[in-house]
Formats: structure tokens, C-alpha cells, sequence
């Protein structure tokens, strides 16, 4: 998982400002006159092979530089090579939109950083399409699989897919296929903005055509199949609120059912960009829909069975968060290494000594903690955390309606005991999003 970026750092005095330029597939005509003047006056022009392309040698004397790869762990040291030289790197469109704008202020700072945008894709294939910006989901499959698209799929939605190559739109209509989504319309512009902008288009189930410019971003019409008694599982609507149908997850039984599922998640209260232990994940049903709340939520599963654990990452791309992190081991010796949680679920292994201790020491002030059990010797455990910690103690029961001959009748399911606690002293800071791909 990329950790949480570190703060800003302070701007240097004196420093030469570092001016980040957008620029499009139109090229060197289609840039605003202070952008054209900026690359003229540049000692040192950064950027990838296709933007340092797009600039004409006569109008853009200055040295050409090609970011490396990996181009994130060379970006100070590239910089700082040039220090004292006017400095202008080449971006994509708009740099702060899934660019190399946002790494060039973590690394630089914003006092010493000038950008100058350009219209992003997501703006030009808006406009080509009739689609306000504003109600249209945006997706990068840039750095991410395919599956992350899987919690966008609703009937009715509109979404644009930054694509990661040529391969891409293929990608994106085998998984709606995959998914229930087959007549879905796929409109794949390419070269957006350019003399060569070209749009194709076909339905998701049968896409007739072979992979084209890797320029190119998906808008996707969602739109769902007609549902068979066989597909019903597989293609079952999927709520944003938590307690998916417990059909929903490939499981051993080792699972934290629906509505105990949607009680404990109302009780973790995910946030935007705020990180889950899940200990004792099962089939990892609670860090699946902690990061189905928000995009930018993160989580960690913690599973000392090997075969539950491969379970855990086959659900989570099945449900669209293939970022969950999936740790093989048992507790709490796997939970030394991992990062500072903002909440923790603990749903298996409560009697193992340490592993309440070692969850409640690494909550940060103002965290939270949940825990399930059925049996009464760890519900004597909670009792006692709770006593001690305080916070809520509560028994939920659930019971089904059944068949009871020609009848119905009532078939209650073990009742849970739920401990959940928020622990004492200033919350944290709040941190920003990991969640990032490739620049674009």
C-alpha cells in the first residue's frame, strides 16, 4: 500500500520557482500564449517522450530531459540537479488531475511551484459528449486493475475511464461483461483534442474492435443485463450503503453476516481517507465495504489462513477495492509492521493473547474499535474491556423467517456480542489520500 505522503516541505528562499505546463494533443499550437512563452524561456524542459515531442526544436531551445523509470523516487533528485536553472515540466492536460503536478508539490511545495493547466481529457470528452462534468464519475485504470471499476457499476451512470493504454477499452467491456453489464455502451475517444481525434464505439458484450491509440479515455453508458435465476448471485445489485447480501461473498461460513455486518460498519464510521485493520478478516466483508464507503478509504485484512486469505482478495476485486491489503498471518505478531490505524475490527482471534493490547495500542487518539464474538468466554473478555475503556456494549439478535411445516416461524441466529469503543485523547490530524496511480 503507498503510505500517506508526508507533508509539504517549507519553501527554500531564493529558490527558482519550478512552472508545470499542461499541454494537450493539439500540441504546441493549441497552448495559451503565457504557456508558449513560459517553454520558450525554459533552461531545462522535463517530460515525458510524447510531450517533449509535441514541442517544435526551433521555438523550445532549452535542454530536453526525460523522466526516468519509476518517475516518482527520481523527481527530487532530477530537480535538484537543475537547481538555480528555470525549470518547466510537460504535463498531460490538466497536471493537478491524476498528474505530475500533485508529486511535484509534495516534493517541492506549493510556493515553489507554478502551473499552468490545459483542458484535461475528462473536460474534452464532456464536452464531445454532452455530459456535465459534474454528474459524470471519473476512474483511472492507470496504476489500478480493471476491478477497481466494479463499485461504479450502477444502471443509469455515466462514467469516464482514464485509460492505462491501448488495451484498456478491451479491459473495460470484458469486466461489465463479467459483471452484468454486457449491453453497457462504450465510446472510446482518442487523441481528444488533436487533428486526429477519432471516437469508436460498440456495446460491451461482443466489442468488435482491436486495440487502437493508446491515447484514448472509455466513456462508459452503464447499463445492466436482464437477470436469469442463474446470473441472480453473480450480478446481485450491490447497495453503496454496508450489509451487501451475504450471497455477495465467496465464503467457509467464516463470515460477519448482513445486518450484524451493516451494524459494526455503522459503528467503525468510515471517513474519507482513513484506514481499517480488519483482524481476523474470514472473507473480508468488513475492509471490502469500509472501502466501498468512499474511494479514498483504505484497509488492511488480517488473515492467519492461507486459503481464507486468497478468498479475502478474490472478494475484494470481485466488489470493486482490489486495494485491499491482504496480510497472511496470525495476530497480533502481523500487526507489528503495519501503519497507524484511524479504526480496527477485530471479528476472530479475540482469546489469542495480546491481540486486543496490540490493537488498542496502535489506535490513534480519537480511533475507534469494534469488536464481535459469539462465545461467552470472550464476551467476558469485552466486558471487561469494557469496564475498563468504557464505550458501548450491545447483543444484537436476528432472527429469519422460515418454513415451519405449512407454516412460518422465527429461526434466531446466534446472538453477537459487540464491543465498540473510541479511544481518549486528540484525534489525529487528518491525513491525505494514498490513493493515487501513474501521472498521467
Amino acid at each position: 500500500m503507498t503510505p500517506v505522503p508526508p507533508p509539504p516541505p517549507e519553501t527554500t528562499p531564493g529558490a527558482v520557482p519550478v512552472t508545470v505546463v499542461g499541454i494537450g494533443a493539439d500540441g504546441w499550437p493549441g497552448l495559451a500564449p503565457a504557456s508558449q512563452e513560459t517553454l520558450r524561456a525554459a533552461d531545462v524542459l522535463i517530460g515525458g517522450p510524447r510531450q517533449l515531442g509535441l514541442l517544435p526544436p526551433g521555438e523550445c531551445p532549452g535542454e530536453r530531459v526525460a523522466w526516468p523509470s519509476p518517475l516518482r523516487p527520481a523527481v527530487r533528485g532530477l530537480i535538484e540537479r537543475h537547481a538555480g536553472r528555470r525549470v518547466t515540466v510537460l504535463a498531460s492536460g490538466d497536471p493537478m488531475f491524476f498528474g505530475i503536478g500533485r508529486t511535484l508539490t509534495e516534493v517541492l511545495g506549493t510556493g515553489r511551484l507554478r502551473v499552468l493547466p490545459h483542458p484535461s481529457s475528462v473536460s474534452y470528452a464532456c464536452a464531445r459528449l454532452g455530459w456535465a462534468v459534474e454528474e459524470t464519475e471519473v476512474l483511472s485504470l492507470v496504476g489500478r486493475p480493471a476491478a477497481t471499476l466494479s463499485a461504479a457499476l450502477y444502471p443509469g451512470r455515466r462514467l469516464l475511464v482514464l485509460s492505462a493504454g491501448a488495451g484498456t477499452p478491451a479491459e473495460v467491456a470484458a469486466l461489465l461483461r463479467d459483471r452484468g453489464f454486457g449491453p453497457s455502451r462504450l465510446r472510446v475517444l482518442a487523441r481528444l483534442g488533436g487533428a486526429d481525434e477519432h471516437v469508436t464505439e460498440g456495446a460491451a458484450e461482443g466489442w468488435p474492435h482491436p486495440p487502437g491509440d493508446a491515447l484514448n479515455i472509455v466513456a462508459v453508458d452503464c447499463r445492466a443485463a436482464e437477470t436469469t435465476p442463474e446470473s441472480a448471485a453473480k450480478t446481485a445489485r450491490l447497495a453503496l450503503t454496508p450489509g451487501l447480501p451475504d450471497h455477495s461473498y465467496e465464503h467457509d461460513g467464516q463470515l460477519t453476516k448482513r445486518h450484524v455486518r451493516a451494524a459494526t460498519l455503522a459503528a467503525l464510521a468510515p471517513a474519507p481517507g482513513e484506514l481499517l485493520w480488519d483482524v481476523g478478516g474470514g472473507a473480508g466483508s468488513i475492509g471490502i465495504e469500509w472501502m466501498r464507503a468512499h474511494r479514498s478509504c483504505r484497509a488492511v485484512s488480517v488473515e492467519r489462513d492461507p486459503v481464507r486469505a486468497r478468498r479475502i482478495e478474490h472478494n475484494a476485486h470481485t466488489l470493486g477495492v482490489p486495494g485491499l491489503r491482504v496480510v497472511t498471518g496470525p495476530a497480533p505478531a502481523s500487526l507489528a509492521e503495519l501503519p497507524t490505524p484511524d479504526a480496527v475490527f477485530i471479528g476472530g482471534g479475540l482469546t489469542a493473547p495480546g491481540v486486543l493490547d496490540a490493537c488498542w495500542d496502535a489506535l490513534r487518539p480519537g480511533g475507534r474499535i469494534v469488536a464481535n464474538t459469539v462465545t461467552l468466554e470472550s464476551e467476558a473478555l469485552l466486558a471487561d474491556w469494557h469496564r475498563r475503556r468504557g464505550g458501548e456494549l450491545v447483543r444484537i439478535a436476528v432472527a429469519h423467517a422460515v418454513p415451519v411445516g405449512g407454516f412460518t416461524g422465527w429461526r434466531q441466529a446466534m446472538p453477537v456480542t459487540q464491543w465498540a469503543a473510541v479511544k481518549s485523547g486528540p484525534p489525529a490530524p487528518a491525513v491525505e489520500s494514498a490513493d493515487r496511480g501513474e501521472e498521467r
